[in-house]
Order: structure tokens, then C-alpha cells, then sequence
């Protein structure tokens, strides 16, 4: 087979078996997403490693595989941004910011306290750097989970995502200082670097709040009439990608950040709910499995070194332990109930793909080896498979509760209960 037929075999597979897992975890009584994820466990080198097969021998299936899983995260982030209003968001300011900070400094402090104790010949900075490896919180999942429940735009939903936002810009800062002040030890940038990030970090955050307020109400009345096929789609597409592409080259934050953001804006405009309701199709017919499934084709559990194996099973219960401690004791100092803390804390325990990103870098600059990493990636994968089916229990009390909007289901939660 060519290149491109070998994919198109590949997305066939990932997209029929994400499905169909995810039908079977409804039939259990769990969020659809958790079966997704594990299709792509199953189906990866740690169980049956499809895309190893002989048939596929493009040396680059995986890798674009990856990049269609990419697309599929920041298409999510974006309905996700729909779902949401800006000043409900706002609303849950104090709480995010709280919330988030204390996600970050718990975790931190844990994973360098067991790294320190547990490898003898670990340096301090060796030491920090694994902390830093749990400090990322990726939403996209507790965002599905919550859609699947009808609970997004409820006060624990918004809180959520303020203070994965909250977290990502931190772990950014924490990550490039740290980073740069190890560099400036061995001769390399140091605090200009650092300065530098965060000028383009504000900077960013001012512009795309410019363009959402001023310049997307006016743009997009202005499409919507031109007499084109799916002229609002495609300025959807466009804007999504521009967005992320503008967030992580331009602003040093998460590409998936500036998705979440340019929903939120579009999510003000009069056309709301056609935009919604136009990129939900493309979005869960076709790049959100490829995504869910794409989490377990990353991980080789084979490959695990078995001397690290007691170290990755409590690393992953620090991971959990500590997201769990940090959001919800911070949610629960800046005012929520303990029961929303708790909810609070469970939506943040999965981490995602900045927390692979975090682990490049570590590896880039020589911080951590290549086992450290295979580690991280187990740890993603089980912090993200444990949390949905943690949500739906920590919900599971308010189920007979009247849904967020009583009137009308949100329509990607249709979606994605159709699943």
C-alpha cells in the first residue's frame, strides 16, 4: 500500500474501534470517552500494536497519525469554548486562579519529594524537574466527560476550565524559568528569556481578547453572507487553527488555550449556535476518536524498564493524589463547597499532551533520561483514563438532579451521548 492508503487503513480502525469501545462503555454505565481511550490502548504496542503490523510500513504512520490526533484535541477545546460564557467564565475568576495555582504548587512538591527519596544519585534539579512533569492538567477529557453529563456550564464545569487556563499559563512560566535558569548555569540565556516569555504571554492574552470582543462580531456577519458553500465552517476552521498556531508560537502558552479562547468569542456571536452545531459533526465524527484513541498508541508499556516499575505505579498515585489535593483544597479555600471541591479536584487529575510537551523538554535539555519519560507517558495515560470514570462518580449523587439548562440539553452533549 502507498503511504496515504496505509493512513487512511489506520484512521478506519482508530475511528470504528474508538466507537465502538466508547458504545460499550455506555453500556456499562460509563462516560463514552472512557472506552475511547482504551480502543487505543488496546490497539497499541502495549496490547496489540496495530500500526506495527507488516502491511503498514510507512515509517511516518505514526507520527501522522499524531498530528491528526493534534487536530482532534483542538477542535475539542474549541466546542468546548462554545459551551461556554464569557461572563460565567469570569465569574469563577477568584476560585480558577486559586484552584489552579494550588494544582500546581501540590503536585510540584510532591513528585520532587519522591523523586529525591527515591533515586539516591538524582540532583536537586533532577529532583524539581519531575515535579514539574505532574503540574500540567489537561481539561479535554474532563471537558468530554462533563459535556457526556450535561455538567459543563455548571459552576464546577467553569471552574474547571478557568483553572486549567490558570494552570497552563503557570506551568509554562515555572517550566521556561526553570529551564532557563539551568541554562544560565551552563552559560545560556537565563532571565532575558524568561522576561521575554512573559512580555509575549500578556501580550497574546491582550490581542486575542481584542479580536474576540472587537473583530470576530464584525467578521463574521460579514461571511455569513458571502455566497460561498460553508463560508462560517471554514472561518471557524480557520480561526481554530490560527488561534492554537498563534498561542504557542507567538504566546508561549498551549496551542489548545487559544482554541478554548477563540470558542469562547465566537461563542458571543449571534451565529453561536450554527457554528456549534457545523463543527460538532466534523469534530466527533472524525478528529475527537482519532485523539482518544491516539492517548494509548503513545504508550509502550513493554518497553518499561521493571526496576521502575515500583516507581511509576507511585508516581502515578502521587499524580493523582496530589491534583486531587491541590485543586480541590484550593476550590475549597476560595469558597466552593466540599463536595464541588472534591468534583473540582477530580476533573483536574488528567494530565495530556503539555505534560508530554514538558517531558520533551526535560529530555531535550539532558534534565531527565529516556526512561523517566516512558514513565510520564504510563502517567498520562493512567491519570487519564482513571478521570472520567472518577467524575462520573463524583456526580453520580447528582444525576437525578435537574440538568444545567433544564429547557434544552447543550446540543454537543447530544452529540456526544450519541457516540
Amino acid at each position: 500500500m502507498s503511504p496515504f492508503m496505509q493512513l487512511v487503513l489506520a484512521l478506519a480502525i482508530l475511528i470504528a474501534s474508538s466507537k465502538i469501545f466508547g458504545m460499550l462503555s455506555t453500556r456499562l454505565g460509563q462516560p463514552a470517552v472512557l472506552g475511547e481511550l482504551l480502543a487505543g490502548l488496546v490497539l497499541g504496542p502495549s496490547l496489540l500494536n496495530v500500526l506495527g503490523w507488516s502491511f503498514f510500513t510507512d515509517t511516518h504512520l505514526t507520527e501522522n497519525v499524531l498530528h491528526m490526533a493534534e487536530l482532534g484535541v483542538l477542535f475539542l477545546m474549541f466546542v468546548a469554548g462554545l459551551e461556554v460564557k464569557l461572563s460565567d467564565l469570569l465569574a469563577t475568576g477568584k476560585i480558577a486562579t486559586v484552584s489552579g495555582s494550588f494544582g500546581v504548587v501540590v503536585p510540584l512538591l510532591g513528585g520532587a519529594a519522591l523523586a529525591w527519596f527515591w533515586f539516591a544519585d538524582y540532583t536537586l534539579t533532577q529532583a524539581i524537574f519531575v515535579g514539574i512533569l505532574l503540574t500540567a492538567t489537561s481539561v479535554s477529557i474532563s471537558a468530554q466527560t462533563l459535556l457526556e453529563l450535561g455538567r459543563l456550564r455548571s459552576r464546577v464545569g467553569l471552574t474547571l476550565l478557568g483553572a486549567a487556563v490558570i494552570d497552563d499559563i503557570l506551568v509554562i512560566i515555572i517550566m521556561s524559568t526553570f529551564v532557563a535558569l539551568v541554562s544560565s548555569s551552563a552559560g545560556g540565556g537565563g532571565l532575558l528569556t524568561i522576561a521575554l516569555i512573559l512580555i509575549s504571554m500578556v501580550a497574546y492574552f491582550v490581542a486575542v481578547s481584542l479580536i474576540g470582543m472587537r473583530v470576530l462580531p464584525w467578521l463574521t456577519r460579514k461571511v455569513v453572507r458571502w455566497p460561498v458553500s460553508q463560508a462560517l465552517l471554514s472561518l471557524s476552521v480557520v480561526l481554530v487553527l490560527l488561534s492554537a498556531w498563534s498561542a504557542e508560537v507567538l504566546g508561549n502558552v498551549a496551542g489548545i488555550t487559544g482554541a478554548f479562547l477563540i470558542g469562547i468569542f465566537l461563542g458571543r456571536t449571534p451565529y453561536h449556535n450554527r457554528i456549534e452545531q457545523e463543527v460538532q459533526t466534523i469534530t466527533y465524527s472524525f478528529f475527537v476518536p482519532v485523539f482518544f484513541a491516539s492517548i494509548g498508541l503513545q504508550a509502550n508499556l513493554r518497553l518499561l524498564d521493571s526496576g521502575l516499575i515500583g516507581f511509576a505505579v507511585i508516581l502515578c498515585l502521587v499524580a493523582v493524589v496530589t491534583k486531587l489535593i491541590g485543586c480541590g483544597l484550593g476550590a475549597w479555600v476560595a469558597g466552593m463547597s466540599r463536595r464541588e471541591s472534591f468534583q473540582v479536584g477530580m476533573g483536574m487529575i488528567s494530565r495530556g499532551e503539555v505534560g508530554l510537551i514538558v517531558a520533551a523538554v526535560g529530555i531535550k535539555e539532558g534534565i531527565i533520561n529516556d526512561n523517566i519519560f516512558a514513565v510520564t507517558v504510563l502517567m498520562v495515560l493512567v491519570t487519564t483514563l482513571v478521570t472520567p470514570f472518577l467524575l462520573r462518580l463524583a456526580f453520580a449523587s447528582e444525576r437525578a438532579d435537574k440538568p444545567d439548562q433544564p429547557q434544552q440539553m447543550p446540543a454537543s452533549a447530544k452529540a456526544s451521548n450519541s457516540k
